[in-house]
């Protein structure tokens, strides 16, 4: 899914934290987003995301603008991972489960999913209950499991260590690869960005910077 933002300009009350003249995301390739703290990348994020519609200018979706079948094509991880009182089983197949999967086949992809992020030993476990990082590797389970033709990625690997940080972005970059998804990453990680994005934007006051 390509992504084409013009003259997108975003007010908290009357300050201006973000005004972007034109930006495109390319299909099927990870880009990154960089920048200081404040600097606008999480409200871009929530923005594309459809989260937030309260900005001026316009966004369009392989040249379409925001409706259901786009947002049943994305999903977003936010950095402080929102997950429901039951298994984290349960958490992983409910995009599959709304989206009336067969049992066996929720079956099949949620185990699949699990095993590619090494998160066996959390699967019967209740998921309001996991520790910070737990919730992240989840909630990216639960973003990945159906395949979303455009993920959007806050800051998903803070909070983990370093081995973990390996597993998730070998799996971010394998989904990519797979699937030819957009991906869209926030990161404060230089390093991260340079291992697994092929285009990295920078946010300075809200403004693409070069």
């Amino acid at each position: 899914m390509k992504i084409s933002l013009n003259n997108v300009k975003k007010y908290y009350r009357d300050r201006l934290v973000l005004d972007i003249e034109k930006l495109e995301i390319e299909k099927g390739k990870i880009t990154g987003i960089i920048g200081p703290n404040g600097s606008g990348k999480s409200t871009l994020l929530n923005i594309i995301s459809g989260l937030d519609t309260d900005y001026q200018g316009t966004i369009c979706y392989d040249l379409g603008v925001i409706n259901k079948d786009i947002y049943n094509k994305m999903t977003l991880v936010s950095q402080k991972p929102y997950l429901f009182k039951r298994r984290v089983y349960d958490n992983i197949g409910y995009p599959l489960k709304v989206r009336n999967i067969q049992k066996e086949e929720i079956k099949k992809n949620v185990d699949k999913i699990i095993d590619r992020l090494e998160i066996k030993d959390l699967r019967e476990k209740k998921a309001h209950l996991l520790s910070g990082g737990e919730s992240q590797k989840v909630s990216l389970a639960r973003a990945l499991v159906f395949e979303p033709e455009l993920l959007l990625l806050d800051e998903p690997t803070s909070n983990i260590d370093p081995e973990s940080i390996k597993i998730l972005e070998r799996e971010i970059v394998r989904f990519n690869k797979e699937t030819e998804a957009t991906v869209i990453i926030v990161t404060h990680n230089l390093e991260q960005s340079d291992r697994i994005c092929d285009k990295i934007i920078y946010l300075q006051n809200g403004k693409v910077g070069l």
